[in-house]
């Protein structure tokens, strides 16, 4: 399926000025949510913060559906099989949680999909985030010179933010 383009900025936008990056993608992320029956984009967005971090690195919202009666929704999530029975007795508390997003009982029911440890399809990536690279050693005598150019500034934390300039300024390719 082709994505659609997002939206050409309107003349009146561009007169107010800087637009966080956000206010940009608010309406397509929406769009997208709302297709699979998020009606609170946070539930997606910050699925960490509402399930917690343990539960959030076991698991995956996927969608709501809402029942023809109209109370009370499903909300599915996707789980690795070997840890489904530990989410299945978190189930009560994770309900609360989402619930209390929402402000009401939206959320009477929790379906868990047990999938492989990388998901569906669409995600083919794991559950929990890759470990963050560490930062790369800078060169002894890069950390030489801008020790050199910040010597003479008597504040400590000024000093060592002129020193992480100069060093920046020192490594940055020249084009």
């Amino acid at each position: 399926m082709a994505r659609k383009p997002l939206p050409n900025p309107s003349a009146d936008r561009r007169q107010r000025g800087f637009e966080p990056a956000f206010g940009l993608v608010k309406a397509p992320i929406r769009a997208a949510g709302e297709a699979r029956g998020f009606a609170v984009a946070r539930l997606l967005t910050h699925w960490a913060e509402v399930a917690g971090e343990d539960l959030a690195r076991k698991t995956r919202p996927v969608k709501i559906g809402y029942g023809k009666g109209g109370m009370g929704a499903t909300l599915t999530l996707l789980v690795k099989a070997a840890e489904a029975p530990m989410v299945q007795m978190a189930l009560p508390h994770l309900k609360d949680r989402v619930n209390a997003v929402y402000g009401y009982a939206a959320v009477s029911h929790i379906h868990l999909t047990q999938t492989a440890a990388t998901g569906f399809a669409e995600g083919q990536a794991d559950f929990a985030p890759a470990a963050p690279k560490p930062a790369p050693q800078p060169d002894p005598l890069t950390v030489a010179q801008a020790a050199k150019v910040a010597e003479g500034v008597g504040d400590p934390t000024l000093r060592a933010a002129l020193e992480v300039l100069a060093q920046n300024i020192l490594t940055r390719p020249r084009s």
